[in-house]
């Protein structure tokens, strides 16, 4: 059998762009794959993931099915990222109950000493002394502590307008008991 996940991307490229994201660089992107390829062979019909592409290129209202499906494949995925980060910060919060080390503070401290030291050799050499490769690699290295400061913000505050959305959306989604 071929490989799932370049399958599952060319059904994600037919079901829509929401679904590319979660098999292209997400550590989930194997179980992904077998969620999208199972949805998509219920809706053709079809035993394999092979038969399920060919299927689905050949009948534009089965794309269509698998679209509004794929929008529930979405959300599931979604809400199993929420309840991964949720949990991550209830750990984070009970460890600092218990008097253990507090990993947040130490990342932070790291990160801003890192940014700030590479800051300091930037300006300590400002008159020229550095050669233009040694200025970039620094100017990159400050660029890579300034995003684990964004992460780390991001983290405790919440990441953007656009996640908060998404969130109130599952929110709404989730059936009513």
């Amino acid at each position: 059998m071929a490989p799932l996940i370049p399958i599952a991307l060319e059904i994600a490229k037919l079901a829509g762009p929401g679904l590319v994201k979660w098999l292209s660089g997400s550590d989930k992107a194997a179980d992904a794959a077998g969620e999208l390829i199972a949805v998509a062979q219920q809706v053709t019909g079809t035993q394999t993931p092979e038969g399920s592409l060919a299927a689905l290129r050949a009948n534009p209202d089965l794309v269509l099915q698998l679209q509004i499906r794929s929008i529930e494949v979405e959300a599931g995925l979604t809400q199993a990222y929420l309840a991964d980060r949720q949990d991550a910060r209830k750990m984070a919060v009970e460890v600092a109950k218990a008097g253990g080390l507090d990993r947040k503070n130490v990342m932070l401290a790291g990160a801003v000493c890192g940014l700030l030291a590479c800051l300091g050799v930037l300006i300590g050499f400002r008159g020229g002394e550095l050669p233009g490769e040694v200025v970039g690699i620094v100017s990159t290295i400050s660029g890579i502590f300034g995003a684990c400061l964004r992460d780390a913000f991001q983290f405790e505050f919440g990441s953007s307008r656009g996640s908060m959305e998404k969130t109130a959306l599952l929110a709404r989604s989730q059936p009513i008991e």
